[in-house]
């Protein structure tokens, strides 16, 4: 049977918060929020050994022309994910462990699996755990049935990785179904867990909210907007030319949001990163010249996504 959901989540609003936005008021007077997101995917991806049709085919230095063989691996790509998890995430690890930034881990569910020292990392070490789902591909097509298999896989593979046992209250899929959220608010549901935003959005600056998808009447959900421009998988699709260029970009919407905030518009932004790629030795100095960068200003939150849509809840409570 089809699962039924009302689409009233997805209300598109163009107006949002109009010319005059609310200021986030961040703690300790922050003028900017800043939150990393590390895209743990590494041993998540498709993959034949792991029961895929074909090996991953985005995000990897073959670039876009690589067409994948059905039912054969690709020992040349995986061997570029392998990198990711082996070595170039504790790369990372060590720069933001050296300015003392939490981050938040898009993690997938079978990625912590194959390697649950990164797990224990990320709980022991004060980041935040948001879902990046069981598998690392797309799920439109899929029914409804396998789907949500995913959804109740990836719950256990953080409840059994994590040393705190600790379930997502955040999810972000990357390539989602229109069944995605109410999906997971349907399993969270069952299984009693808080479902405290999603994060497949990149409709504005600030939080905001939504219809909780089958939750009671006047529930909302937080709306976390991500970024695709201040996110490393530029250079894969050519987009920025240089280590240099990624950083100057990064370090302008750090400046725009930065000087707004100081104008009483506060706001925050988001850095995505995947460790395959920006861990590499000659894209991780983009990475650390911002990080320092960021750094050097002493009106700065640095803030997991959880901390920010918690925040934004206690700020600007939700009105029915």
């Amino acid at each position: 049977m089809t699962f039924q959901f009302d689409d009233a989540w997805m209300k598109r609003d163009l107006y949002g918060y109009g010319p005059d936005r609310p200021d986030a008021k961040w703690p300790k007077g922050a003028k900017i929020a800043v939150n990393f997101v590390l895209n743990h995917e590494e041993g998540g991806e498709r993959s034949v050994e792991d029961g895929d049709e074909h090996a991953e085919t985005v995000l990897h230095e073959f670039g876009q022309l690589l067409s994948a063989e059905l039912g054969k691996r690709d020992p040349a790509t995986e061997s570029q994910f392998d990198y990711g998890s082996r070595a170039a995430i504790w790369r990372i690890m060590r720069l933001f462990k050296k300015h003392e930034i939490p981050i938040t881990f898009y993690a997938v569910g079978r990625a912590f699996e194959r390697n649950p020292a990164v797990a224990e990392y990320a709980d022991e070490n004060g980041h935040e755990v948001a879902a990046h789902c069981y598998k690392w591909k797309p799920y439109t097509g899929m029914s409804d049935a396998e789907e949500e298999e995913y959804i109740r896989k990836a719950v256990n593979a953080y409840k059994t990785t994590s040393p705190s046992g600790k379930v997502p209250v955040g999810w972000f899929y990357g390539r989602p179904s229109e069944r995605s959220a109410p999906l997971v608010a349907k399993v969270y549901k069952e299984l009693g867990h808080e479902l405290l935003y999603w994060a497949d959005t990149y409709a504005d600056d600030l939080p905001y909210y939504t219809t909780m998808p089958g939750g009671e009447e006047g529930q909302k959900l937080v709306m976390m907007p991500y970024s695709l421009d201040c996110n490393d998988f530029k250079f894969w699709q050519g987009q920025m030319g240089s280590d240099d260029a990624f950083a100057q970009h990064c370090i302008d919407a750090f400046t725009t949001i930065r000087d707004e905030g100081l104008e009483g518009k506060s706001a925050y932004i988001t850095v995505a990163l995947h460790s395959r790629w920006i861990g590499r030795p000659g894209r991780f100095q983009a990475l650390k010249r911002m990080v320092e960068h960021f750094a050097s200003f002493d009106d700065v939150w640095f803030a997991t996504r959880e901390q920010i849509a918690r925040h934004w809840v206690e700020t600007y409570p939700p009105r029915s």
